[in-house]
């Protein structure tokens, strides 16, 4: 019977690539991790690595133990599922990662829940992008990762790995410094977009193609506040996420319609869905998602009018009806628009409506 920390070693080092990163994850010198492997070896009686320039690689041998490890941790995790489940009470440890924009609007509010909820569940929270925590959630630094998806760039199926629980569908809206009718209108303007690499940075240089035009991107960063900040001070054009203003108001221009959506997901090893530990967290996560912007035609913050009496017009029913209503110290943002009957056009009119709000 080979023993399973040692295998569980071989595996970290698959993942991981190097000796001293595995040390490092599992609280080992790298003196220890070579014993560790040495011994292992020893009881399986084949080589299990070979040297490979500076570093080292799996040999087939190994690769085989790397699969079977995988099937036994998987079983060992549904046991500690059927486990937890036969307990009354949720508690325990969960360690969570989740992108900039997740972190700021729906992990606040999910605490909350599990404190006032359950107070014996601890979540230790990390702010990574999918595409980094996506393999820690594989070589289990993480239990649950909040992931997203764009149309047209869904990541590689892992169907025999992980499972996906949808939370939330985020309109991704063009962001202009004033109101502009099309895509096409800032082919010239420079943009802020993410880095290179990244599904959001694919999806978006795709849509600017379908527009017919190359994005001229100046500004590169995976920060959403930067890219707003970037925008609202005349900068750059961006699309972002109706995520991030879920407890601001957006001071630029945003597209009134929601062509372009994200798919928000939580992330789990396959198997662990079904833990309680997931399972309280995924209530946290809903709880915490009803109050974000729903993917629809409206702007975050919006109060949509269709007049065929003027923009203008509608604009002073508005700030006249908003005065009898309870009133909110933030400001929010009203968009009009304009329809005709010989025109599908429409003209957006940002209103920044102070107090007296219809909200």
């Amino acid at each position: 019977m080979y023993n399973l920390r040692r295998l569980e070693v071989l595996r970290e080092l698959k993942y991981r690539g190097t000796l001293a990163a595995v040390a490092a994850a599992m609280s080992y010198s790298p003196s220890a991790v070579s014993q560790q492997l040495t011994l292992l070896e020893s009881e399986v009686g084949a080589p299990l690595l070979e040297r490979e320039g500076r570093g080292v690689r799996l040999t087939p041998q190994a690769e085989i133990l790397v699969a079977r490890t995988e099937k036994a941790l998987r079983e060992l995790e549904r046991a500690e599922v059927e486990i937890a489940v036969s307990l009354r009470e949720v508690s325990g440890t969960l360690r969570v990662a989740a992108f900039q924009t997740a972190m700021l609007a729906l992990m606040p509010a999910a605490l909350t829940w599990l404190r006032e909820n359950h107070p014996g569940v601890r979540v230790e929270a990390t702010q990574a992008e999918p595409d980094a925590s996506l393999p820690g959630l594989l070589s289990r630094d993480f239990d649950l990762v909040i992931d997203e998806t764009f149309p047209g760039h869904a990541r590689p199926a892992r169907a025999s790995e992980v499972e996906q629980h949808h939370l939330y569908e985020d309109a991704m809206r063009l962001a202009t410094p004033a109101p502009v009718a099309a895509l096409a209108e800032v082919a010239e303007r420079p943009w802020v977009m993410e880095p290179v690499g990244t599904p959001a940075r694919a999806w978006a240089t795709a849509v600017c193609h379908a527009a017919g035009f190359e994005p001229d991107v100046a500004y590169v960063s995976a920060d959403m506040l930067a890219h707003a900040r970037l925008v609202e001070q005349g900068h750059a054009v961006a699309f972002l996420p109706d995520m991030l203003w879920f407890d601001r108001t957006p001071h630029l221009a945003l597209d009134a319609s929601a062509v372009h959506v994200r798919t928000v997901l939580a992330t789990v090893r396959a198997g662990a869905g079904e833990h309680p530990l997931i399972r309280t967290f995924l209530s946290a996560l809903r709880y915490a998602s009803a109050d974000c912007p729903r993917a629809q035609g409206d702007r975050p913050g919006a109060a949509p009018v269709t007049t065929s009496a003027g923009a203008f017009a509608a604009a002073d029913h508005l700030a006249v009806a908003g005065a009898g209503q309870a009133q909110r110290p933030e400001c929010r943002i009203a968009s009009v628009r304009e329809t005709s009957p010989d025109s599908y056009s429409s003209v957006l009119l940002i209103l920044h409506i102070q107090k007296h709000s219809l909200y």
